[in-house]
């Protein structure tokens, strides 16, 4: 029987097939997944923003991409993932709100995406699928049994990657 781990915002867990990890509510956050497909060791981590260095209570390290990322990796590879093996999926990153006049320089779903591919390359782990931007919320799952990532949202078929 399958369990349902649920990861809150600024948070982040580990699973082992046959369980599932879920996120709720991603909009300028994202919700990022290491796998590792031969062990199916896999984990999530909900982050808000995506430097720690430019924030001054930093404390909760899954709330920022380039300290949640890094421990994410740790916890994976110590249930039992092997780092070489690892692939990556990413969702969220989405502009909620426009603001008329302004560039992307405040759009934190774009920063925290960009964040997510330059943690990701820096790691050496491979980025294989992601479904960022636009304007709607996400829900997601990782399911370790077979490494498949669904991405739910309001109004829009079920994306499965």
């Amino acid at each position: 029987m399958s369990e349902v781990i649920k990861v809150g915002m600024a948070d982040l867990n580990v699973c082992k097939a046959p369980d599932v990890i879920t996120t709720l509510g991603l909009g300028s956050c994202i919700g990022l997944v290491l796998y590792d497909p031969v062990t199916k060791v896999g984990g999530m981590v909900h982050y808000m923003l995506p430097d720690s260095t430019k924030v001054r209570n930093n404390s909760n390290i899954a709330k920022f991409g380039d300290t949640g990322i890094r421990e994410l990796l740790k916890r994976v590879v110590a249930a039992g993932a092997s780092k070489p093996r690892l692939i990556a999926k990413i969702a969220g990153g989405a502009r909620m709100f426009e603001v008329s006049g302004l560039s992307d320089v405040g759009n934190i779903g774009a920063r925290n995406a960009e964040a997510a591919k330059a943690i990701l390359k820096e790691l050496g782990i491979r980025l294989v699928a992601e479904d960022t931007g636009l304007n709607y919320g996400r829900t997601v799952e990782l399911h370790c049994d077979t490494g498949e990532f669904y991405i739910k949202s309001v109004g829009k078929p079920l994306k499965i990657i």
